[in-house]
């Protein structure tokens, strides 16, 4: 048995190692060692479980676990479209033991519509993990409209009655739905949940009519047969629903919205702690089997350098302070 507990403490060691070196390599092509403490990790989902970025943050979970040699606890956080698990980030130690799965939304244009005790310097990127479509959803029993001309043609002669579900405010889906209200000139009832999970429940049992979802979350619903999708909210149809027409196709070229997911870390935590997160994060998102389950969930793995992500958030920061300067984001 002490054979055993050696050889386990030995492939924890060195994997931890050879991690530091990566990390190190990164940030001097020296060797820097990178240590965290020998404690749970926890990966906090700011959405109810079943949606988009729930799935994303189960799946990255245990390579993460492997590469760091240290366990890591999911807990789902949902409320005020991300705002309350970017909030309990923002206060955590910066050790690199707690950690956020989110879309750049929730950092950037939900304190824009309500009040945060947050900013953009609170976080510090580890890396992007994927990107899903967006698609315009229905029940497959909806009576009212079969498809996007005539959901379109209903919710004009009907202006504020069709019932829209969205993720959560400030969040992809309910940026999709503002822009599909003033391109397709149509007022819609547009009702905000705490995730997909909880909306697509709602959807599915006739208290709302439609949604905007993920992909990822509404893939099984799709195969169920239980719900069809009418659009994909993009330029580009989604090869993994190569049925569904795509915006541009629909007569809207400028309404093109996506969710991309990634990892971040409070804004304090060490530059050789966060190369150590980003080399464990893309060793798992590189496994071939993890890709497979991204797959199969409708997203897809984005492997890469920290960099990206934190470009993306300050560009989508500056996008959404022009939006609440014009008006366009509103305080719920």
């Amino acid at each position: 048995m002490k054979r055993d507990n050696t050889s386990a403490q030995y492939s924890v060691t060195r994997r931890r190692l050879v991690l530091a070196f990566a990390a190190a390599s990164a940030l001097s092509g020296g060797l820097v060692q990178a240590q965290m403490p020998n404690k749970p990790i926890t990966l906090i989902v700011p959405f109810a479980a079943g949606g988009n970025l729930d799935i994303i943050g189960r799946l990255i979970a245990p390579g993460l676990a492997k590469e760091l040699g240290q366990s890591v606890v999911v807990q789902n956080k949902p409320g005020a479209g991300g705002v309350l698990g970017a909030t309990e980030l923002s206060r955590a130690e910066a050790d690199g033991t707690v950690l956020l799965v989110s879309t750049p939304n929730a950092i950037t244009v939900a304190p824009k519509m309500v009040q945060t005790q947050y900013t953009l310097e609170s976080f510090a990127a580890v890396g992007l993990i994927s990107s899903t479509s967006l698609l315009l959803v229905t029940r497959t029993d909806q009576n009212k409209f079969q498809d996007f001309a005539s959901f379109i043609a209903y919710a004009k002669a009907n202006p504020g009655k069709v019932s829209i579900a969205n993720a959560g405010i400030g969040t992809s889906n309910h940026i999709a739905i503002m822009q599909l209200q003033i391109m397709a000139g149509i007022e819609l009832n547009v009702i905000t949940y705490k995730g997909s999970g909880p909306a697509n429940i709602d959807l599915l049992g006739g208290q709302v009519d439609v949604s905007i979802d993920q992909l990822s979350s509404a893939i099984s619903h799709l195969k169920s047969g239980r719900a069809r999708a009418m659009m994909v909210v993009s330029a580009e149809r989604d090869a993994l629903v190569p049925d569904v027409p795509s915006a541009k196709e629909l007569g809207l070229p400028q309404l093109e919205v996506s969710t991309t997911a990634g990892l971040l870390a409070p804004g304090k935590t060490p530059a050789t702690t966060l190369a150590l997160l980003n080399a464990a994060l893309n060793k798992t998102l590189a496994d071939p089997q993890l890709q497979e389950q991204f797959t199969r969930a409708a997203s897809r793995a984005r492997p890469g350098p920290a960099a990206i992500f934190t470009t993306l958030m300050q560009t989508e920061d500056k996008t959404a302070t022009a939006l609440a300067a014009a008006g366009k984001l509103k305080p719920e």
